[in-house]
């Protein structure tokens, strides 16, 4: 359920296609301050500084990664591309606080299905910083990973695009 307010727009994808999961400023991973992401050791993406507190499924396909603190989530598309939303740096000490899932691992997800619910103000509050990572965890199986550029999104907006080799 999306909720009173928000009528669900369902986007048709292309295989490649990544969308925004949540709404916010769009910066590149090496800006990110944890170095597995600004370095690009976890796979080439973006990163956004949400303004929102909802995350969406930025591909459809199968949750392969949701840890019991629910601050991340990993999912494959049935062209086997495999994303990675990690919501805020060093969250998972907070241990599911401040989190609700809405799907688990093995569940199938459409494409702009909620998934995670957050408190972004009590996640600064406590300290963290929320800036979201959307990395290609299997980028090596792909000869490109193009990030569209834009400074702000909305979530659903196309942010990257991966082209098999």
């Amino acid at each position: 359920m999306i909720g009173p307010f928000r009528k669900q727009t369902m986007v048709q994808a292309a295989p490649g296609c990544v969308y925004a999961p949540v709404a916010g400023q769009v910066k590149q991973l090496s800006e990110v301050s944890d170095a597995m992401f600004a370095d690009g050791l976890l796979g080439p993406g973006v990163a956004i500084e949400p303004t929102g507190r909802v995350v969406r499924a930025p591909i459809a396909g199968e949750v392969i990664v949701m840890p019991a603190s629910h601050h991340a989530i990993g999912i494959r598309s049935p062209e086997g591309l495999e994303v990675l939303v990690h919501i805020g740096i060093n969250t998972v000490n907070l241990n599911g606080l401040h989190f609700k899932a809405h799907v688990g691992k093995g569940d199938q997800v459409q494409l702009g299905q909620r998934l995670i619910d957050f408190d972004r103000r009590a996640i600064e509050g406590s300290g963290y910083d929320v800036i979201t990572p959307i990395v290609i965890t299997n980028s090596e199986e792909y000869g490109q990973v193009v990030i569209i550029s834009r400074q702000v999104v909305s979530d659903m907006e196309q942010i990257l695009e991966v082209q098999r080799q």
